[in-house]
């Protein structure tokens, strides 16, 4: 157990030093060639347009350093295993098929999916000027979630749910479906809350330190390591993005970050435990919902002055940095309950 800890505290450690050193670089990169978030016209959405103008030219695509260092993390320990084993420098190569082939391949699909959104919307491309449409996001998120669903349920015989404190129920083929849902709605949930200066990444940097103890308390010791490393990452990227942001996460990022996380939930077999850990998404999820039927089934009247909710509040008075640090602390709070209600399951 303590060789374990010790290498999930040595990989989040060296990917938070590695994103650390490449931020610089990358920055530079994302200025030098003005790569920098758009802002919608005000017909679009004029509380959004008049509360972020500032931010205009920001550099976006900031995901990058996230997904990027967790690839280069991931394949540099796999590749120096080889060169030492059977040396203990060995051990910190997570990078097996069991528990982490499908969360990263899935990121990096969902990253480049993104890339291409950021990329069309600094172009002014899109229905919008905006990059892809969301309809079409959906679909493209439909799609890693049936790959990843197929793979669950003919490649590792996966057809069960746990309800914490309840038990496990097979669900057979409507797995699939289930497993396309949750990695819609967590894709969906996290590119809608990447709205202001760190918030994003703190919440999801709560989530995956969150989920990283359930699969390390289950015996995923690799998927444990992935989510170290993940969040090594997303620390070192929070550090840069503490109000002023030096840049944004983009598409890029939260969409594979997103897909990732849903990933994970599925693989410890959390499903029922992803609403708490992820309470900060549901609700922001929740705010953009509620809105959209509001104005469709009550003559265009709204319940927010702009959604998602982080935008409502911004729009009533409270600062950014308030936002950012409250939302922060509710999701910790729910990540530790999460935690908490996972390890009264195991006992039982």
């Amino acid at each position: 157990m303590l060789t374990s800890v010790i290498q999930i505290g040595v990989l989040g450690t060296c990917s938070f030093f590695v994103a650390t050193a490449l931020t610089p670089l990358v920055t530079h990169f994302l200025y030098k060639y003005k790569i920098g978030k758009q802002i919608r016209g005000a017909g679009h959405t004029p509380i959004f347009s008049a509360l972020h103008e500032k931010k205009r030219g920001t550099p976006t695509m900031g995901g990058i350093l996230i997904w990027g260092t967790v690839l280069i993390v991931t394949f540099s320990f796999a590749f120096i295993s080889t060169l030492v084993a059977p040396h203990p420098i060995a051990k910190l190569d997570f990078f097996v098929r069991s528990e982490t082939f499908l969360p990263l391949g899935m990121m990096i699909f969902a990253a480049l999916i993104g890339l291409i959104d950021d990329l069309w919307g600094i172009k002014g491309k899109g229905k919008n000027e905006d990059g892809i449409r969301f309809r079409y996001k959906i679909v493209w998120y439909l799609l890693i979630g049936l790959v990843g669903g197929l793979w669950f349920f003919y490649k590792l015989n996966w057809d069960v749910v746990t309800i914490p404190l309840m038990g496990t129920y097979a669900i057979h083929g409507w797995y699939i479906p289930l497993f396309m849902f949750i990695i819609t709605a967590t894709g969906v949930s996290v590119n809608e809350t990447d709205g202001l200066d760190g918030l994003a990444g703190g919440v999801l940097l709560c989530a995956f330190v969150a989920f990283g103890a359930i699969a390390f308390a289950t015996g995923k010791v690799n998927l444990a390591a992935l989510c170290a490393v993940i969040s090594g990452a997303l620390l070192s990227f929070v550090w840069f993005n503490i109000p002023p942001a030096r840049f944004y996460m983009g598409d890029t990022g939260s969409m594979a970050l997103g897909v990732t996380l849903g990933v994970i939930a599925m693989l410890t077999n959390s499903l029922f435990l992803l609403p708490i850990i992820g309470i900060i998404f549901v609700a922001e999820a929740l705010s953009v919902i509620l809105q959209i039927l509001s104005r469709r089934l009550r003559n265009g009247k709204k319940i927010f002055k702009s959604a998602p909710l982080h935008h409502h509040l911004e729009a009533i008075g409270w600062s950014e940095p308030k936002i950012v640090m409250r939302f922060w602390v509710i999701s910790g709070v729910f990540s530790v309950l999460g935690i908490i209600i996972a390890l009264i399951d195991m006992k039982i």
